[in-house]
């Protein structure tokens, strides 16, 4: 099968190398998948540096969440067909045509999504849940700051905030992706943050948002903890930017906010009871229609650089898919 494998840690993805390799064969309690689509995360793009937290050991192919029908069944696996249409991932394996998953790591794709459109639902929307219900307790009617709006987390916060009945600023440094957004997702109000946006946040909202969602870090968190509520939350989400920024503990302190870290992951694999719960509820207002990823671009395999530049220079507003099938 073809797969993008990473054989050294490099920058500019210079260890990646699109290869045929041997099809996996699936263990006890495990499932092989012909992978029709696979989302490209940032996580994706760091691992091919050793800049994430996870570091499998080399060679190893990336993606970290996918959809495709079953085609193989391991020892013990009943509850599954062949020809099942899942969705799932395990951190590694779904830039392939071919991919290994347990069986808890999947999920029967809804109906009413494409496989494009089903790869781009999991880890996205699953940070932004655990984020705004899980860590800041989002109440309706409260204004929420998402910051990387047109990115795939954010886009997500921006989906999900307005769906649990928030009042939403969507943020970005591009009028073009703004203007999308507006039109797709009907946020409360768009802001344009070249060049600062806390006076804004603060005309806009009256004072200050009371949760702000920010994947970004860098000088955008330097200046969302002076256009915040009190007793507003600041969710840590990651640091796009490439700069992870501190805050003196006066400021919180004087303002009356917090700061808190999301870890979507983690905070299943800490509450895995929860942690399904955060699943289920993902999926269940997928199935229901509710929230509505956006695939930016589906390309082929062969174009695996292409895609995960989409993401690296900032051009994706949503998701962009590898499908191994095209």
């Amino acid at each position: 099968m073809r797969a993008l494998v990473t054989e050294s840690l490099a920058a500019d993805y210079a260890g990646c190398v699109l290869k045929d390799i041997p099809v996996p064969s699936p263990g006890p309690g495990e499932v092989l998948v012909r992978v029709r689509a696979a989302s490209v995360n940032f996580p994706d793009l760091l691992m091919t540096r050793g800049e994430y937290q996870m570091k499998p050991p080399l060679p190893f192919v990336g993606g970290m969440e996918l959809a495709g029908e079953i085609v193989g069944l391991g020892e013990g696996v009943t509850a599954w067909a062949l020809g099942d249409a899942v969705v799932g991932g395990a951190k590694l394996g779904g830039f392939a045509e071919f991919a290994v998953l347990p069986v808890a790591a999947i999920r029967r794709k809804p109906d009413r999504l494409s496989f494009a459109q089903a790869a781009a639902v999991g880890a996205a929307y699953l940070t932004a849940y655990v984020a705004l219900v899980r860590r800041a307790r989002l109440e309706p009617g409260e204004w929420v700051l998402v910051h990387g709006a047109a990115g795939g987390v954010g886009l997500a916060a921006v989906d999900l905030a307005k769906a649990l009945g928030a009042k939403v600023i969507a943020a970005s440094a591009s009028d073009e992706k703004l203007k999308v957004i507006a039109e797709e997702y009907a946020p409360d109000a768009v802001i344009n943050v070249t060049g600062g946006f806390r006076e804004q946040v603060k005309a806009i909202t009256g004072g200050g948002a009371n949760v702000i969602y920010d994947p970004v870090g860098g000088d955008v968190f330097d200046e969302s903890t002076r256009c915040i509520a009190f007793d507003g939350r600041l969710l840590v989400v990651g640091f796009t930017s490439g700069r992870i920024p501190t805050v003196s503990v006066n400021m919180p302190l004087i303002k009356g906010f917090s700061v808190m870290g999301v870890r979507a992951g983690e905070y299943g694999r800490r509450f895995p009871d929860r942690g399904r719960e955060n699943a289920q509820a993902v999926w269940d207002l997928a199935n229901d229609g509710v929230i509505r990823a956006r695939v930016h671009a589906e390309l082929p395999l062969d174009r695996w650089r292409e895609a995960f530049d989409l993401l690296a220079d900032r051009k994706v507003i949503g998701k962009a898919i590898i499908r191994p099938d095209l």
